[in-house]
């Protein structure tokens, strides 16, 4: 938030470098410029999408001999701006919205011009080596991006099935109707189904759930589609898709199953850590201690990485407690839970999650299989 009593910072920490904070919206970019020795930013308003304009733009800024760097922050917009703007020479981050400072007051001045300027001052503030400022999202190649697709599809086509599933049972138990699983019967027999009373279903409900039915039909044909795409890559690797390699290796480990192998693979295994810390911090499964003076207490883990990720490393620790017994892992988690029940068992198994997660790295890396664990015959 800009704040009109005190001075705008410069960018006269590097005199060569302008930085450009781009704020993105469907109807407009709002582009914030802090140029070289400059004390306040210029503003330019684009129209939304006009990629051609912001290069121009940007062309303008560094033909005075200046080094561009730009931001804007990951939403609905993707990446593809900021391939873009890199394959014209123009530095662009991508910075994570929930990173950025924010003024805490109960009524806080927020416009697109506002937003632009704090962009422009965070990715200052980052290129200078501040990186508690903000924080750069790394941004996938793009097939990485685009192998996503396949287990995404499944995920929101799984989704779709429980929800037409649910309907079609709800709508039965409106009539009386219940004991009825729509993926084991054929829509052939809702014409033998009665009423709660004898009577037969009422006309326009019965063309409902045939109506119903054709588009749980399709879904489920959809996800055998997926699925069979997903184990042709599992069973013949293509040698330009290095997660593939991944994919294998890690559905050779008794629990972990193709989809949990994909899921791990394309997001999280991608890319390259430095430490477990890194690792642990991308799923969002570190500690957020409070402590202020006397008042010392324990938040809980950030949640504050990959979610879609997080979920698939918590249900795996629930299977390889169930399919890898003997691990040390599976010992550590009895000798800590014993037979304690509730809370303290969710609590665990998130904490058994991230150490399974920092297993199956260093078993990727370096070819470590887990202690104790077994792998499929």
């Amino acid at each position: 938030m800009e704040d009109r009593n005190e001075a705008a910072p410069t960018a006269e920490a590097d005199f060569g470098t302008a930085y450009a904070g781009i704020e993105l919206s469907k109807s407009s970019w709002v582009v914030s410029v802090l140029e070289p020795r400059s004390a306040n930013p210029r503003v330019h308003k684009l129209c939304g999408g006009d990629a051609a304009g912001l290069l121009a733009l940007l062309d303008r800024v560094r033909g005075s001999g200046a080094r561009v760097v730009c931001c804007y922050e990951a939403g609905r917009d993707g990446f593809w701006l900021q391939r873009s703007l890199a394959a014209h020479g123009i530095e662009c981050v991508v910075l994570d919205p929930a990173s950025l400072p924010v003024d805490r007051r109960a009524r806080r001045a927020k416009s697109d011009r506002l937003d632009a300027h704090g962009l422009s001052r965070a990715v200052m503030a980052l290129d200078g080596g501040d990186r508690r400022a903000c924080r750069a999202v790394v941004v996938p190649p793009p097939a990485v991006e685009d192998a996503r697709q396949v287990h995404r599809e499944r995920e929101a086509l799984v989704h779709e099935r429980v929800r037409l599933v649910n309907r079609i049972k709800a709508l039965l138990a409106t009539q009386g109707v219940s004991g009825f699983e729509p993926l084991a019967e054929e829509k052939a027999a809702l014409a033998a189904l009665r009423c709660g009373d004898g009577v037969a279903l009422p006309a326009a409900l019965h063309d409902r759930l045939r109506r119903e039915y054709d588009r749980l039909a399709l879904v489920v044909a959809q996800i055998a589609e997926v699925e069979a795409i997903r184990d042709a890559i599992a069973a013949a690797p293509p040698p330009a898709d290095p997660q593939a390699g991944q994919i294998v290796r890690l559905a050779k480990l008794k629990a972990v199953g193709c989809q949990t192998a994909t899921v791990l693979a394309r997001e999280v295994f991608w890319r390259a850590f430095d430490n477990r810390r890194q690792l642990g911090s991308y799923l969002g499964m570190t500690p957020t201690p409070w402590r202020s003076g006397a008042m010392v207490r324990e938040q809980g883990i950030s949640k504050a990485g990959n979610p879609r990720a997080r979920t698939v490393a918590i249900e795996l620790a629930w299977m390889w407690l169930r399919w890898q017994p003997d691990s040390a892992l599976s010992k550590w988690f009895r000798d800590r839970v014993g037979a304690a029940k509730g809370r303290a068992r969710r609590i665990a198994i998130v904490a058994l999650a991230r150490k399974l997660l920092i297993a199956l790295w260093r078993y990727l890396t370096t070819g470590l299989v887990p202690d104790g664990a077994v792998l499929k015959a």
